[in-house]
């Protein structure tokens, strides 16, 4: 049977304020733990929250998924991304910053999108997603309050109307370019893809709502997100299930479309600029506004209720006909 992720209710903040969390019945180095609860609980310390123990630290390798397995376990991937919204976590993330190649600051200052062409599979961004509406203008503030506390120039925001989070990545920017090369590339890749599925349907459609909820913000080298985590194991398993039919698509594999990446379920609010000096100081700023969203907004929850084939030339807008595949869950 699937493990659900249970909620309860957490008494929290000054007086009798109550708040709803999600607590995951997961183990860390052998031990039961609630993540969200100790991870509130680090934020409300008044003094300088413990250490993580060095056996279950956050390095950058967690983003690429070097010496793992590509895909998780549900209780390791639960475990792993919980950790990425950490204070430690932050503190050791912002120490690798690099500034964003897809945007270029110009003299004038304004902000140029660079050209980044390629294929991904996901879930509908914000404009063609209603369902949607309230996650995402959640994710809106989040971003405005991003642009309020950190150092100007810092992160370049994107629309929030191309907000998705990304069910499998296919093909970018020079390997795409190199692949165009054949004037039949992008017909077979969305062929194949239709084949992948086509493939998964069966498993897939029909069964009961996919939520994945906002943990907080998580920092990657050059961009600023929110980490999503599974509501339970079946919406966790159905999303592998996904990706797996794409991945082991030998006919893709042929076209030079391999899984490159450990999967890490996320919303992307914007890229790196300017890098500030202070890396102490924006660690407490990612820190104060994981939790201030955390204390101030209910559970942020986004329905993967489609996925979609969708191209892109930058990062900001995400496109597709109405003939490419798509799959509705």
């Amino acid at each position: 049977m699937p493990v659900g992720i249970e909620e309860s209710i957490a008494q929290h903040g000054h007086g009798s304020t109550q708040r709803k969390f999600i607590f995951a019945p997961v183990k860390v180095n052998g031990h039961p733990v609630k993540l969200v609860q100790g991870f509130l609980a680090h934020r409300n310390a008044t003094t300088r929250p413990p250490k993580i123990p060095a056996t279950v630290r956050i390095e950058q390798s967690l983003w690429l998924g070097q010496g793992a397995a590509m895909d998780d376990t549900y209780s390791a991937y639960v475990n792993r991304v919980a950790r990425l919204t950490l204070p430690d976590a932050y503190q050791s993330q912002v120490q690798h910053l690099q500034t964003s190649p897809k945007f270029q600051r110009q003299a004038d200052g304004k902000v140029a999108t660079m050209p980044f062409p390629g294929y991904s599979v996901i879930t509908p961004p914000w404009k063609d997603d209603a369902e949607n509406t309230e996650f995402y203008q959640g994710l809106e503030a989040l971003q405005q309050q991003i642009g309020d506390r950190l150092p100007a120039d810092f992160v370049i925001p994107l629309p929030p109307e191309s907000f998705h989070m990304t069910l499998a990545d296919l093909i970018w920017d020079s390997a795409f370019r190199h692949a165009n090369e054949n004037p039949d590339f992008e017909q077979q890749l969305r062929d194949r893809i239709a084949a992948s599925l086509q493939q998964c349907e069966p498993q897939l459609v029909g069964g009961p709502p996919i939520y994945w909820q906002a943990l907080g913000l998580v920092v990657m080298p050059r961009a600023i997100a929110v980490c999503l985590a599974p509501k339970d194991e079946a919406a966790y398993i159905r999303i592998l299930q996904l990706r797996r039919a794409i991945y082991q698509n030998q006919d893709l594999i042929g076209l030079g479309i391999e899984q490159q990446y450990h999967f890490t379920a996320h919303v992307t609010l914007g890229y790196f600029g300017t890098l500030p000096d202070d890396r102490a100081a924006l660690s407490e700023a990612l820190n104060d506004l994981t939790h201030q969203w955390i204390e101030n907004s209910p559970p942020q929850s986004l329905w993967v209720h489609r996925a979609e084939l969708r191209k892109f030339e930058d990062m900001t807008r995400y496109d597709r006909e109405p003939n490419w595949p798509r799959l509705e869950f």
